[in-house]
């Protein structure tokens, strides 16, 4: 049998297998949906860990386990290839934004074509997805290379442990696939901003605003003059955005004020950027703009872009699978970020936004369009499948 029909073979068999299974799918994302799983909440998004791991176990593949102490879990699945080494990996996170106990009162819930509940589409639904196209590449018999799917619990929160269990699974990969929600438009993500987040903390010197105003070192003033020029950082023209969102300090009105916080975000487009960035920040944060006072800045998370560059010839495959499906797609930027950022800029073809479409993500009304689940599904295991041909990317 040549490559190309191996790789239609494999592809029409699993679309197949899938054909039949929209109200499984279902199924499972409403359990997984009813499971609270903040990312704080370790015993939540085990919980969700868990119900993977044995829904994919039962099928016989094989689920590692790696533990993590502070965090949830991260739950490593493979379905072994046979006659190649480099593997395609699946990304997808457990945990919601959602405080535990939500579920109790929203729960999941469905009217027409839209499922609604706490992470349904982000990412919830991308979980089922990447269930799916496990189970269905395993009914098959496994394709000529592995096909790996990591489940981590903290991507909400700047994946603080969920990062280096995905470079590591990304490392020697032909691709990786992240199924973070569709678009509401019905695409998928090829470009993401790079952002962090970082805590600012200003130390002053008390004094009596009326007596001995003198004596004191303003930490609120130093802060606000940071601010001014962290602002200035920003570029639409180059998509660079600074934004500092919190502030707070001191202790009464007629206190010098002796200290004073702020949480700075910060998104960029390129890995260039990122570096000439930080510097800058580090510059601002650290100069003594009143004399007296000192600052520090404490990094709290870190994402990568991903830059269309790493999903453009990935993407094109994507993009007639889906066609040969029955549903045309484009690729679409985003500001927002995501683990696909880690890939990407390991250099790793990396697409992402490839779950079920939804919206609304982080709010009481999020929703996941049921309808789409099937058909995404169905083409991320093409898609897999269309890169038996070592030429594909």
């Amino acid at each position: 049998m040549t490559v190309t029909a191996e790789r239609t073979d494999f592809a029409e068999r699993i679309r197949a297998w899938l054909a039949p299974r929209a109200g499984e799918m279902e199924a499972m994302l409403e359990e997984l949906v009813n499971i609270d799983s903040n990312s704080f909440d370790k015993a939540g998004t085990d919980a969700v860990g868990e119900h993977i791991a044995k829904l994919l176990t039962a099928e016989g593949i094989t689920v590692t386990r790696i533990p993590k102490a502070d965090f949830g879990d991260v739950f490593r699945a493979e379905v072994p290839g046979h006659g190649q080494n480099q593997h395609v990996l699946m990304l997808g996170h457990r945990d919601t934004v959602f405080a535990k106990g939500t579920v109790k009162t929203r729960g999941y819930s469905r009217q027409g074509d839209m499922a609604y509940g706490p992470g349904v589409c982000d990412m919830k639904g991308g979980l089922v997805a990447n269930i799916f196209a496990l189970r269905a590449i395993k009914a098959v018999g496994g394709l000529p290379f592995p096909v790996v799917a990591l489940f981590t619990s903290d991507e909400e929160i700047g994946s603080p442990t969920g990062q280096a269990e995905i470079e590591a699974a990304a490392r020697g990969a032909r691709a990786v696939f992240n199924t973070e929600p569709g678009r509401v438009s019905g695409n998928v993500v090829t470009g993401r901003k790079g952002g962090a987040s970082f805590h600012i903390t200003v130390k002053g010197r008390a004094a009596h605003s009326g007596v001995n105003h003198k004596e004191g070192a303003s930490a609120i003033e130093a802060l606000a003059r940071k601010i001014v020029r962290l602002h200035a950082l920003t570029n639409y023209a180059t998509g660079v955005t600074t934004n500092v969102g919190v502030i707070k300090g001191g202790n009464t009105h007629n206190t010098v004020a002796p200290w004073a916080e702020a949480e700075l975000d910060l998104r960029f487009m390129t890995l260039a950027q990122r570096g000439e960035l930080i510097g800058e920040i580090e510059k601002i944060v650290m100069a003594e703009d009143v004399p007296g006072t000192s600052a520090t800045l404490t990094t709290k998370a870190l994402f990568l872009p991903l830059e269309e560059k790493n999903s453009r010839a990935l993407f094109e495959v994507y993009q007639k699978e889906a066609a040969t499906i029955g549903f045309p797609v484009e690729g679409e930027f985003t500001g927002g970020c995501a683990d696909s950022g880690f890939t990407a800029a390991l250099g790793v073809p990396t697409l992402c936004g490839l779950g079920p479409v939804g919206g609304k993500a982080h709010t009481d009304d999020e929703f996941c369009r049921v309808d789409t689940l099937l058909p995404r599904t169905q083409a991320l295991a093409a898609t897999i499948c269309a890169l038996i041909s070592t030429g594909a990317l």
